[in-house]
């Protein structure tokens, strides 16, 4: 009887089952008004979203808190992002937040998502286009408005930390329709000067204000600079495409100054140490030369001077001697083989030489004379040959036996139907030709 009653454990499990497994709450949009804040010492975030009618409970893990750009509060109108699913020990359905933006900028948001993915996925955020910032400029450029704290706050910071620094302004509308049309043609002129580095930036406000920095024309200008540019862009949490692209990034424009320039204090302080550096090295260098040129004043060379030339005359002599030997030497074996052509029999007999290549001639020449006669006989009897088979095939001696060729207009006549009634046809004879009309065909 008992069996068919459950506990409150399996139906919490059974309903957050289902709702975990339904596709239209495991990803789910919901705008509303945030009531009940609270944020745990872990970082976790406790509340409820509210309309005129209904709320729902929420909890957002630090994990997703931590991407959150704004600070929530009770009354905030948020757009948020989760799933739907129940926390079994209460029974208690609520939705687990993953994304939160303020109400408002949503389609901001968005645009800002999409061209950040679309530039990245063109390379436009890589390191390997961003140019280095130089440690020592002398002309540092300035993109921003002429009044407000920004540009006081970027001047003063550069005339403190590196009153040798040029600073120019290139005032431009920083806010508003037509601000980054402004800034871009700033950008492109700023190009035109002897500029070391480029500052580009604004003070803080909210994500409408400093939406010209987050336009795709700012963003490809930054990256068409030749000029090294520094993203100065609000505070330090706010973050635009501007600050992607730029070749560095300072979290606000006080920082971008400190970035771009030195602090004078520490360069003279590294000045300083350069020179005690130098100073310590060249006494040093010096100290060395001065040993080197104390051994050499001692050395017993320098004092007995004599004594290398002895050494070198010694070592001259030495060479004299083994060149004459090896002269002499030279000598000896060319007499020899002088007297050796001296002695020889072909020298001393040059008829034997004269007589071995005459035999040898004559040799060759019967050799040739015999070839030839034997070239010559073989002719002969080719040509004896050939002149037999003429003999058997020559028509004339077919004619001798009796024969005799017909010709009708110098071609030989081979039947009957070739020849007309009065024709004239030349027969040929072994011994000559006849020349004959035809009076009848039989």
């Amino acid at each position: 009887m008992n069996d068919k009653y459950l506990t409150v454990s399996v139906i919490n499990r059974y309903i957050k089952h289902k709702l975990d497994t339904d596709e239209n709450l495991t990803h789910v949009f919901i705008k509303g008004e945030i009531s009940n804040f609270k944020e745990h010492s872990t970082g976790h975030l406790y509340f409820s979203i509210k309309d005129e009618t209904s709320k729902i409970n929420a909890i957002m893990f630090s994990g997703n808190a931590r991407k959150l750009n704004f600070k929530p509060i009770d009354g905030s109108k948020v757009l948020i992002t989760g799933r739907i699913s129940v926390y079994e020990a209460t029974g208690n359905y609520q939705i687990y937040v993953e994304e939160m933006i303020e109400d408002g900028i949503g389609s901001l948001y968005i645009a800002f998502e999409k061209l950040k993915k679309q530039l990245a996925s063109e390379g436009l955020f890589d390191e390997k286009y961003k140019k280095p910032i130089p440690k020592y400029p002398t002309k540092i450029g300035v993109i921003t408005a002429n009044t407000g704290a920004a540009i006081k706050d970027i001047i003063s910071t550069i005339k403190r930390r590196y009153p040798i620094g040029q600073v120019i302004l290139f005032p431009s509308l920083v806010q508003g329709e037509n601000a980054s049309k402004d800034i871009v043609k700033n950008i492109k002129l700023a190009n035109t000067f002897d500029l070391d580095v480029l500052i580009v930036g604004r003070g803080g406000g909210s994500i409408e204000d400093l939406w010209p920095f987050n336009e795709e024309i700012v963003a490809r200008a930054i990256f068409d600079s030749k000029i090294p540019i520094i993203s100065a862009v609000g505070h330090e949490v706010d973050f635009t495409i501007a600050d992607f692209v730029a070749d560095l990034r300072a979290p606000t424009p006080t920082g971008a100054a400190e970035l771009a320039v030195p602090n004078l204090v520490d360069v003279n302080k590294y000045i300083d140490q350069l020179k005690i550096r130098l100073s310590s090295d060249i006494l040093k260098k010096i100290n060395i030369q001065k040993l080197y040129l104390d051994s050499l004043k001692n050395s017993y060379i320098l004092k007995n001077p004599l004594l290398l030339y002895e050494n070198k005359k010694q070592k001259l002599d030495l060479l004299n001697n083994k060149l004459n030997e090896l002269i002499i030497k030279e000598i000896d074996f060319k007499k020899l083989n002088l007297d050796s052509l001296k002695n020889s029999y072909i020298l001393k007999n040059p008829q034997f030489l004269y007589k071995n290549k005459y035999e040898k001639l004559i040799l060759l020449n019967n050799n040739l004379n015999k070839n030839i006669k034997l070239k010559i006989d073989n002719n002969i009897n080719n040509l004896n040959n050939l002149i037999e088979k003429l003999q058997l095939v020559n028509p004339l001696n077919v004619l001798k036996r009796g024969f005799s060729l017909t010709y009708k207009d110098d071609k030989i006549i081979k039947s009957k139907k070739k020849v007309k009634l009065d024709d004239t046809l030349n027969i040929k004879f072994s011994d000559g030709d006849i020349v004959v009309n035809v009076k009848e065909i039989n």
